[in-house]
């Protein structure tokens, strides 16, 4: 799917802004901000925390030189149900809260003013991704209210994530461009696959270099190959990125332009190495969340150039999209600024028995997640729709097609391995796969780490096991690396979660007391202990780069507290920590 943007043949209205927004059981429309999350700018707790239907609605306005060309209008993601009608006409609906879709509106819009309304719900149930408990009751008035008890550690923030915007398109155009290619030394062979719709006689392709200089030329069909000469690899924090101008002609008239960037390195798991252009490569980073005040999990453009150039700050080179995909704004400001992304989809929450100590009902803790959830369908969409979105981007260089589910539970390697084989069928440029493992399948109970690529570990020994114990947790730590090392030998294995929570500001002399900045660091320092004399161990994504809002309990006070930084992104001590780490850990070769 291409990002839309404007071109000599096409054209873009962007309808951010001020829409008007009401919840299903109301008559009265208010203002609300597009992109954002409507969790945060209304006041009261029952407009924060609403589940069910609601409703958008904004105007906009053709023109007649707009009316001759085909007009879509293209959603960047709404979490976690859309329905679309354009002038009281419904023309689509799309399922899934962070990934984009487009409807084409051709035949719905008129000359002057359209309105577009947009009915939602931010359901989560046992089918959906992410995954909820979803129940009904009534309230003290009688009214029926709705109720999502998230089966996940963050908020469950609503609406219109991301941009909405009316893009108009010629008669026949470019639908899609797949972008592979093969290096060797300073020569690539570039493959493009485009996908065209309407009549047309040739596609013109030209590359051009960060100078914009001309480095490749041909002209075809839908399958073309271009050679670049002393090509220029996308590295990690040093990004190189081509332009592909592609151009759709008839009767040598030119009638569509569109212009892909793309970078080009080479990705391989050898030896126990994760190497990027044929060199081991070390993440450095953390996982990350986007949440922000006011915006919510909305998209906060300033606030990615905030968080890159923190990244930056520290020496960080990497980060996974966890929990979900992120913006496309945000992916190609890391595809510009060289960080390595690992493509986390939606599938969080799979465990049913994650809360177990929760609930009450004894029957309810031995029930199969793997027999009770039918997540498949919306599993097997968000892989599809993730990779046909971010395919061409260098710096994803790999899929993670779950977070923490219920790994160690009979039924699991039977539902993941039709999704992994997905993943690896749907991805063109093959790369690796991996799922995000729970420290409650840890090594030896696991059934699904055989179809990963990369062993990825969220622990937590000296907060959730062995609290404050750091000696203990040590040999725990690496008592279990050595056996996942021994059942996988020729797997490397890296951290994409560790962490404590910290309270800004909190101290203490006694460094071993939780919550405390001091705690922090040294939590850190007694886990890169472990690590840091392993070679099979190849990267460190802490948990969280910054403080993230949660939903409501005595587990959490305003949120998850783990951040490097804090929610409006002050720096807690162990951000220093890590800056004076990272910056003396090479990107390449750390520890060959």
């Amino acid at each position: 799917m291409l990002y839309p943007l404007a071109t000599e043949t096409r054209q873009l209205i962007d309808l951010s802004g001020e829409w008007q927004f009401k919840f299903a059981n109301h008559t009265d429309w208010q203002p609300i901000a597009v992109p954002a999350s409507f969790n945060d700018q209304l006041v009261l707790s029952e407009c924060k925390n609403y589940v069910g239907d609601f409703c958008y609605q904004t105007e906009f306005y053709l023109t007649p030189a707009m009316l001759k060309e085909r007009i879509f209008i293209r959603f960047g993601s709404v979490s976690h149900f859309a329905q679309v009608r354009i002038n009281d006409q419904t023309i689509g609906e799309h399922q899934g809260g962070f990934t984009p879709f487009e409807f084409e509106i051709t035949q719905a819009v008129r000359l002057g003013k359209n309105l577009v309304r947009v009915d939602g719900n931010n359901i989560l149930n046992n089918s959906t991704l992410p995954v909820g408990n979803y129940s009904e009751y009534q309230n003290e008035q009688g009214e029926m209210r709705k109720k999502v008890s998230e089966n996940f550690d963050f908020f469950n923030y609503a609406g219109i994530h991301r941009p909405v915007k009316i893009w108009t398109k010629p008669q026949s155009y470019i639908e899609d461009i797949t972008i592979t290619y093969e290096l060797e030394q300073t020569r690539a062979q570039v493959n493009v696959a485009l996908m065209l719709q309407g009549d047309w006689d040739s596609a013109k392709i030209r590359i051009f270099d960060e100078n914009d200089q001309e480095v490749a030329y041909s002209e075809g069909l839908v399958c073309q190959q271009l050679t670049i000469e002393n090509v220029v690899r996308w590295q990690p924090r040093n990004a190189y990125l081509y332009k592909m101008q592609v151009m759709l002609y008839q009767n040598e008239q030119c009638l569509d332009s569109y212009t892909e960037t793309f970078g080009m390195r080479t990705v391989e798991i050898k030896d126990n190495q994760f190497l990027i252009n044929d060199k081991p490569f070390y993440f450095k980073g953390y996982g990350r969340h986007e949440d922000t005040h006011f915006n919510g999990r909305g998209l906060n453009n300033a606030a990615n150039i905030l968080d890159t150039n923190l990244m930056k700050w520290q020496g960080a080179n990497s980060f996974r999209t966890s929990h979900y995909p992120y913006s496309e704004e945000m992916m190609r400001l890391a595809d510009r600024e060289g960080f390595v992304v690992i493509d986390e989809t939606t599938a969080v929450g799979l465990m049913h028995n994650f809360g177990a100590g929760l609930i009450n009902d004894p029957a309810e803790q031995d029930i199969n997640t793997w027999q009770k959830y039918t997540t498949m369908e919306a599993h097997r969409q968000v892989i599809k729709e993730l990779i046909q979105r971010d395919k061409n981007y260098a710096c994803v260089v790999m899929w993670s097609i779950a977070n923490e589910p219920s790994s160690a539970e009979e039924g699991a390697y039977e539902y993941f391995k039709p999704l992994f084989d997905l993943a690896r069928e749907c991805d063109p440029q093959k790369r690796p796969c991996c799922f995000v493992n729970i420290m409650l399948a840890p090594a030896g109970k696991d059934l699904v780490m055989a179809l990963s690529d990369v062993i990825c570990l969220n622990r937590y020994y000296g907060w959730y096991v062995n609290t404050a114990d750091l000696s203990q947790a040590k040999k725990a730590l690496q008592a279990e690396l050595e056996y996942w090392h021994t059942l996988f030998p020729n797997k490397p294995i890296m951290f994409t979660e560790y962490g404590a929570d910290t309270v800004a500001g909190l101290h203490d002399m006694d460094f071993n007391t939780p919550f405390t900045e001091e705690f922090q660091i040294e939590y850190y320092k007694a886990h890169h202990e472990v690590i840091d004399k392993l070679p099979y161990f190849i990267g460190e994504q802490v948990w969280n780069f910054a403080d993230f809002q949660t939903k409501y309990g005595t587990f959490r006070v305003q949120g998850n507290k783990k951040g490097l930084f804090t929610r409006t992104r002050e720096p807690k001590m162990a951000a220093h920590y890590f800056k004076e780490r990272w910056n003396s850990i090479p990107h390449f070769g750390y520890k060959s």
